[in-house]
């Protein structure tokens, strides 16, 4: 709980995972990759409850395992490749407040394929979503390219800058983020008016590369795998 918050974290973690086979469970550094999410969250100063919304049994005993609630099984229709995580955070939000009569305003998304995330993040998010009074805090980090300076696109055969801009050097382009789908958070009412990811009350918590990397295929897994090994020999 932060200052009379109450806050629930949901960790979507569906079985279908197509860029590389059963990823949410699979051993990373002795231990699923589902359980280094759960311990951050557990180790948060705020967050009150953690719940894994999940179609496969495998997953949900994982997650017991380590520590997270499973409290319903999520619907099949909710997992497929092209399920909006919108319409999933709803259907746990709804459950926990019709099924579980649990009482919370704000609503905490962790994704799974983000481990290189600390608690310090997740607090710091926390803090910063009633420091600003904003609807929602999502985490970025700086951009590798600039679409102001060094990006190109091809319309009808033709390529052209991505967008116009004067500027002689990266330094002096306007900055840019990239959503780096490991943290989320909203005040719940605004987050099951607006449906959406982010609105117009919307702020961001910048991130170091090096804890922003998102599992998405083999590639990215052995990555993260180094950047743990590199932390533990530090």
């Amino acid at each position: 709980m932060y200052k009379g918050h109450s806050i629930l974290c949901i960790i979507p973690a569906r079985g279908g995972s197509k860029g590389l086979l059963g990823k949410n469970i699979k051993n990373l550094s002795g231990k699923p990759l589902i359980a280094y999410t759960i311990e951050q969250a557990k180790s948060s100063k705020y967050i009150d409850r953690i719940i894994v919304s999940t179609d496969d049994n495998r997953i949900a005993a994982v997650s017991r395992r380590y520590g997270a609630e499973v409290p319903f099984i999520r619907p099949k229709k909710l997992a497929k490749d092209r399920s909006g995580i919108i319409d999933v955070l709803l259907h746990a939000i709804k459950w926990m407040e019709e099924k579980e009569r649990y009482h919370f305003d704000t609503v905490m998304l962790l994704h799974v394929t983000a481990p290189l995330r600390t608690t310090f993040d997740i607090d710091s998010c926390i803090e910063l979503l009633f420091r600003k009074g904003a609807e929602g805090i999502f985490s970025v980090t700086e951009a590798h390219r600039n679409p102001y300076f060094n990006m190109v696109e091809l319309k009808s055969g033709r390529v052209g800058l991505v967008k116009k801009g004067n500027f002689l050097t990266r330094q002096r382009a306007p900055k840019v983020y990239d959503m780096n789908a490991s943290i989320y958070v909203w005040k719940k009412e605004a987050l099951k008016e607006k449906k959406r990811v982010i609105s117009g009350k919307s702020c961001i918590y910048i991130m170091p590369r090096n804890r922003s990397v998102d599992i998405d295929d083999k590639l990215d897994f052995d990555i993260v795998k180094m950047l743990l090994k590199k932390t533990k020999e530090l």
